[in-house]
């Protein structure tokens, strides 16, 4: 699969790029800082409509699907181009709500395809190494995005998104697999088959568990990233622009991470990684209340281990449990239940942090965590017992 990890490199160099410079677009074109802030809504409100985004992955092959949603990014992104003043704003917000939707559609055809080409115990590993990629794009991405803008303007950001999305596509396009056609669903009814993820998460008594501690955890990360400004303001006495070193060092810990995850996965049940990164992320977020810079920086390194072993512990349960027809319906409305309390939380968190002291906030955070991280982890093990009993 080192075809399709080379393809997520190439296409999710050219998102990040986007992703950071349309908020600086909008900005720099009307002036405004909610309108800015919206842009990274309109990129993440589609994954709202994830489970029904995420049936097209199970109704037809997914390389396919794969290499025509990145055809189809890379012809609609020049669009960008005529955006050149405040009145044109609008196109930007247009074209990144299909960016978000397309995304949500591609990560879902991902999931089902790594679950129909790799064994069991392989997809743990391929799944850390998948988010080592994408971490390692992040530390670089922002770079050159924000030095292309600066000197050149929006343009060369959208080409080149542009030109990442067709080279990803022709990755793809020759990535050996071999798919069998999808079996065609006993009933046609699209909204029939989209409810049918949400059914098969509440059935499963693997996945039920672990996409709720995911849900929790990217609750919990919301409040804390909306902290990040308290902490370095009023913690370390650094100017704003430190939050970008605390930032480096927690993508630092991601890329860690993915390297550790496929031997941990064969070692541990994937809720014991969950419990596990959920713990070390809770702890490490009390951590940053302490007016210390070298346990900000470690505490920031440990989110970024923690908070990957949880989403690809649950990413790889779902590519286990769910049917091979479902896959990509069920990881669609996993990640809609998985992001969705991250946004509505750093809303929150940005209030929170007007009201409330972060030396206060933030042990709450540990508490919270490391009571669920307990509970996940005994009713795992009661599980366990009664599976040898029977």
């Amino acid at each position: 699969m080192r075809w399709y990890l080379t393809g997520v490199v190439v296409s999710g160099f050219g998102t990040t790029a986007m992703w950071l410079v349309s908020g600086i677009w909008v900005k720099s074109l009307t002036g405004s800082d909610g309108l800015a802030a919206l842009a990274a809504v309109a990129l993440w409100a589609p994954v709202l409509l994830g489970p029904l985004l995420g049936t097209l992955a199970d109704r037809v092959r997914r390389r396919p699907l794969l290499v025509a949603l990145d055809l189809g990014a890379a012809a609609v992104l020049p669009l960008l181009l005529w955006v050149d003043s405040a009145g044109r704003v609008w196109l930007l917000f247009a074209v990144l709500v299909l960016y978000g939707a397309q995304g949500t559609v591609h990560d879902a055809a991902e999931q089902a395809l790594v679950a129909t080409v790799l064994d069991e115990k392989r997809r743990g590993a391929f799944n850390g190494l998948r988010m080592t990629a994408n971490e390692s794009v992040k530390l670089l991405a922002p770079l050159v995005a924000a030095g292309l803008f600066a000197r050149y303007g929006g343009g060369p950001v959208v080409l080149l998104d542009a030109a990442s999305f067709v080279l990803a596509a022709a990755v793809f396009a020759l990535m050996p697999v071999r798919e069998a056609r999808p079996a065609r669903p006993p009933s046609r009814n699209w909204w029939r088959e989209t409810a049918e993820g949400t059914r098969l998460l509440r059935a499963s008594p693997v996945l039920r568990p672990l996409v709720a501690t995911g849900a929790f955890t990217m609750l919990l990360a919301g409040v804390n990233g909306a902290s990040v400004y308290a902490v370095v303001d009023q913690g370390l006495g650094r100017p704003p622009a430190y939050a970008g070193v605390l930032y480096a060092v927690q993508g630092a810990g991601s890329v860690l991470a993915g390297l550790f995850t496929g031997p941990l996965l064969r070692r541990l049940p994937e809720r014991s990684l969950a419990a596990l990164g959920l713990l070390l992320f809770a702890v490490a977020a009390g951590v940053r209340a302490l007016p210390y810079e070298a346990t900000a920086l470690a505490a920031s390194g440990t989110i970024g281990v923690g908070l990957p072993w949880v989403l690809v512990a649950v990413i790889t349960a779902v590519q286990r449990e769910a049917p091979p027809d479902a896959v990509g319906r069920t990881a669609a409305t996993t990640n809609t239940l998985l992001f969705a309390p991250n946004a509505l939380s750093t809303g929150l968190g940005a209030a929170l942090v007007t009201l409330t002291d972060v030396r206060l906030l933030l042990p709450l955070l540990t508490l919270a965590g490391t009571a669920w991280a307990a509970c996940l982890t005994l009713r795992g093990a009661r599980r366990g017992v009664r599976e040898e009993a029977g």
